[in-house]
């Protein structure tokens, strides 16, 4: 389905571009390629604006998604955690269980101990024990210490055997309540696993609109492209035009235009940038400069080490603004300015590992404060060497 979307749109673009190249060349005299140059200016307009909201969408997906994946993360760590609650317990629950077999055993110990006493005592008509006192005392003394020597083993017997039950009693009550935390941790952890199988759906239909607003943008900026020839073309069937009705005029006026092309050409590369007016902008430029020299550290975003993107979204938050803290994301954040309109605050991106890949804060006179992997917190330089070499071009004005 997707395929034969793009497939239509390409159609599209083609037709489009077919139809307003016959209507160029046919056209006949200035009047029409004037009507003709606005159609496509109002055309382009139509879809930088489109363009535009779909880079505000994409943003907002980017920065859902960034977001999503924290809250992922929290809810693994959840689960590890709880797991190991359960795991606890059922270790707790089993050592108790066998805490209550060992119990079993001694009460069932004692009661044999006893009942065989019991027996004897009877067997022998209930003095047998006595008897063996006094024959066996050597003294009357002797005689009483033996007496009370029974009497003392029969209570103590007795004795143990309520404290092991009482004991028996309470391992069976933490067995219970263990048991019941048993119980409840598991309903935690069906719970966190619902939770996150909703985030991983939802993870995947934001992939899924990232994906469609990403060619939704490639199928703009095909037609963009289109249209922006059919306006070079319309021009100098214009510039013709006008050459054959006043060629003195035209001539000055195309030498004039070639030189301000060039001279803009030219700015834009030795371009001096006025410091910024925007309390908020210098907030965000002064934050870095008492860190320049923090090292680099991948997705590092904190005083203590940044990597590209961890910085800015830092530097920013000293302001109050809030930006995701991924290229990626921030590529599509606030809005698109022209390299030639750039002025203190703006993102700068660079095309390293990846198109986009890196990103600075740019602070005037062809400079930009950032996170460099070599270097760690800098400024560098944009307008020679090696990050001439990797600008981009895109600027993003976060802040107007």
């Amino acid at each position: 389905m997707k395929k034969s979307f793009v497939t239509i749109a390409t159609v599209a673009v083609i037709g489009l571009t077919s139809s307003f190249a016959l209507d160029v060349a046919h056209a006949e005299n200035i009047h029409d390629l004037n009507n003709r140059q606005a159609e496509i200016k109002n055309e382009r307009s139509n879809i930088k604006s489109e363009l535009s909201k779909a880079e505000e969408e994409i943003a907002k997906v980017l920065t859902e998604i960034e977001e999503l994946n924290e809250e992922i993360k929290q809810v693994e760590e959840a689960l590890k955690s709880n797991q190991k609650m359960i795991d606890d317990t059922n270790e707790q629950i089993k050592t108790t269980e066998e805490e209550v077999a060992q119990l079993e055993k001694e009460i069932e110990k004692r009661y044999d101990l006893l009942s065989t006493r019991m027996v004897n005592y009877q067997k022998n008509g209930g003095s047998i024990g006595f008897l063996d006192v006094i024959f066996g005392s050597s003294s009357f003394t002797d005689f009483i210490s033996r007496v009370a020597a029974v009497n003392k083993i029969t209570t103590s017997d007795a004795d143990l055997v309520n404290k092991l039950e009482e004991d028996k009693q309470k391992v069976a009550d933490k067995l219970a309540e263990l048991s019941d935390l048993q119980t409840e941790l598991k309903g935690m952890q069906d719970t966190i696993l619902v939770q996150k199988d909703q985030n991983e759906t939802k993870k995947k239909e934001l992939s899924k609109k990232e994906k469609s607003l990403t060619n939704k943008i490639k199928d703009l900026q095909i037609e963009e492209r289109q249209l922006a020839s059919i306006e070079a073309q319309v021009n100098r069937q214009l510039a013709a035009k006008r050459t054959v009705s006043n060629p003195v005029a035209s001539a000055n006026s195309s030498n004039s235009s070639d030189s301000n092309g060039s001279l803009t050409q030219l700015s834009k590369s030795k371009q001096s940038a006025p410091a910024s007016s925007n309390g908020v902008v210098q907030t965000a430029i002064n934050a870095g400069y008492p860190h320049i020299g923090t090292p680099y550290v991948w997705a590092g975003k904190g005083p203590g080490g940044f990597d590209c993107s961890g910085f800015v979204s830092w530097a920013y938050g000293q302001a109050g603004v809030s930006l995701p803290s991924s290229t990626s994301a921030m590529q599509y954040s606030g809005i698109k300015v022209s390299y030639s309109d750039i002025r203190p605050g703006d993102l700068v991106f660079f095309n390293t590992y990846k198109t986009n890949g890196h990103v600075g804060i740019y602070v005037g006179n062809g400079k930009f404060i950032g996170a460099q992997n070599s270097t760690g917190l800098a400024v560098a330089d944009m307008t020679s060497g090696y990050w001439k070499d990797h600008f981009s071009g895109h600027v993003r004005r976060v802040v107007q």
